[in-house]
């Protein structure tokens, strides 16, 4: 069956193209959850303490984020094909470094710069904006679909990557990952050739209300997506990067806690596609909030309840609450600001999120080691989430209908 490369809007070579993002974005995204499972090994091997374990994981996240940024200018200006091409080859270099290093820092250098800065960060924010870019109707779920393919990733690497690091160690762990990274990334990203046009419109729950171009703009509206973006993935960092660690200390084993992850993970694959279509109905504004303050309340849960059974129920109640929040901010931006701007704006916004992540996974592993428990740090992202909720809850309040609704300059 041929798939035509004309570009129109929500067509079948759109979704073809969709299907080869996602496939991308879950074997990028590897490199995002590796440095997970391997905390408690990294912390044996090179006989650091548990902030220091966390440090390869904030390093790849650092590296990410602003990766992602630079990445999703360079989609911007040559098309995606290039960024993802880049991540193919890094990758491998990058898995190939870490596993070959004699040292703590140079095995944190390779993830952040290799594996994170080159590697994964083309296959998140990048690739989200160019979805973005080949859909009006169903924009919220095929944004929705490619923000997935890290949390995919999260679900079904680490228990295999767990087992074979019980069975073959963490060095053949890393050079198998890498080969396996170049041979699948680097053919798919030859179908990602052509190059998307240009539209300024509204998403569909905006053009219900009778909105046909872009919606106001307040001029503090983008810093605060990007303060946004950092301060919920602080919160939502603390349970996504520490349950392995979390459980070890518990007593049930770093198994359990990959198990947990996964399962975290893949019911906030169900999350994100659900928001996805929610937000086509109700708008990405309303969809951050809800997401916001579901995942506040799960946040609260894990500090009373660290049961084996209990903690199993609660990370799958949390992947349910927090899977749509970062896809909303797509949505706004898409809402709020030219679509020749999508590659960068939303990078930048995405780019916030993942430092967020770093930045969380790193003040967890700090905290942790200062009071000798998780419980502050969960309390500690408690409030990182009402600052997310609060700005969210600010927008809201700044583009009631009373604005003037005139359309933002193109």
């Amino acid at each position: 069956m041929t798939v035509s490369s004309a570009y129109t809007p929500d067509s079948r070579y759109a979704w073809f193209r969709l299907s080869i993002s996602l496939l991308l974005a879950v074997v990028g995204g590897i490199g995002l959850w590796l440095a997970v499972v391997v905390l408690p090994t990294i912390q044996a091997e090179f006989g650091v303490d548990r902030a220091g374990a966390s440090l390869p994981y904030t390093a790849t996240f650092i590296g990410f984020a602003f990766g992602g940024f630079v990445m999703g200018r360079v989609a911007d200006r040559f098309g995606i094909i290039v960024p993802v091409s880049i991540a193919a080859v890094s990758l491998c270099l990058g898995f190939f470094l870490a596993a070959l290093s004699q040292s703590y820092w140079q095995f944190v250098a390779a993830q952040a710069v290799f594996i994170g800065f080159l590697g994964s960060a083309a296959t998140f924010g990048p690739l989200v904006a160019d979805a973005s870019q080949w859909f009006l109707k169903r924009r919220g779920i095929a944004i929705a679909i490619v923000a997935s393919g890290n949390y995919i990733a999260g679900t079904i690497w680490p228990p295999f990557m767990q087992a074979s690091i019980e069975r073959y160690g963490w060095r053949a762990t890393y050079m198998a990952i890498g080969v396996l990274c170049i041979v699948i990334m680097l053919p798919l990203a030859q179908f990602l050739r052509k190059r998307p046009h240009f539209h300024d419109t509204a998403s569909p729950a905006s053009r219900a209300a009778g909105h046909r171009g872009l919606l106001p703009s307040h001029p503090l509206l983008f810093p605060a997506l990007v303060l946004a973006g950092l301060a919920c993935c602080v919160a939502m960092s603390m349970p996504q990067v520490h349950i392995v660690a979390y459980c070890s200390d518990l007593g049930y084993g770093p198994a359990r806690g990959a198990e947990m992850l996964s399962l975290m993970l893949g019911f906030g694959v169900v999350s994100r596609l659900a928001s996805g279509l929610i937000a086509d109905k109700i708008g990405g504004l309303p969809t951050l909030i809800a997401g916001s303050f579901l995942q506040m309340l799960a946040l609260l849960a894990y500090i009373p309840f660290d049961g084996l059974a209990s903690l199993y129920i609660v990370s799958a109640i949390f992947g349910l609450s927090q899977g749509g929040i970062v896809p909303s901010y797509a949505l706004i931006i898409r809402d709020h600001f030219p679509a020749r701007e999508a590659g960068a704006r939303i990078s930048t916004v995405l780019t916030a999120t993942v430092f967020g992540m770093a930045l969380g996974g790193w003040m967890s592993g700090v905290i942790y080691d200062w009071t000798g428990s998780y419980t502050a740090a969960f309390i500690n992202g408690v409030g990182w989430n009402v600052l997310n909720l609060s700005i969210a809850l600010w927008i809201l309040y700044v583009r009631r209908p009373s604005m003037p609704l005139t359309a933002a300059t193109a």
